[in-house]
């Protein structure tokens, strides 16, 4: 049975609320992916994962059809997945973001996690959120470095 939810006090995140939608699935919570278009199981890392894809699409105003939710990357026989990445118009990978549980800490091992799918995509934009924390860093190949953003940017300013 499906209900809407509204974020429950112990989870509360970072991020605006949105219209959750609930529903068991085999004794389980399961949470509408409106992106794979599909119920999946709700851990808390899906709860920080829905909540921001649905703040960069009705806050940010990212394109939803550009953006895709468990991308499975290869290099040679291993096999990682990327939580979320957002392709440009022209279905180059353009920004890879990586989500954690609320309870777990952003560390070094988090950043080089997503530095490690970045070298198979070579992306303008890494993101780390763990639905209380936010990281974003800009990229810049030319130079070799990195820069921390305030925040996260509009898609008209990528």
């Amino acid at each position: 049975m499906l209900q809407p939810l509204h974020t429950p006090e112990l989870c509360q995140l970072n991020l605006p609320p949105f219209d959750v939608r609930i529903a068991d699935r085999n004794g389980k919570a399961a949470v509408f992916d409106f992106l794979r278009r599909k119920y999946v199981a709700l851990t808390p890392e899906e709860w920080v994962r829905q909540h921001f894809v649905h703040f960069l699409v009705e806050h940010k105003g990212y394109p939803k059809g550009l953006l895709v939710n468990e991308q499975e990357l290869r290099l040679g026989q291993k096999r990682m997945r990327c939580d979320t990445i957002l392709y440009n118009k022209v279905m180059q990978p353009q920004m890879i973001i990586e989500y954690k549980a609320p309870t777990t800490r952003i560390q070094q091992a988090t950043f080089d996690q997503i530095s490690a799918y970045n070298l198979l995509l070579r992306v303008d934009y890494l993101i780390v959120s763990n639905g209380l924390h936010h990281y974003c860093c800009r990229m810049d190949y030319d130079s070799k470095q990195y820069s921390f953003l305030n925040d996260i940017p509009d898609y008209g300013n990528l």
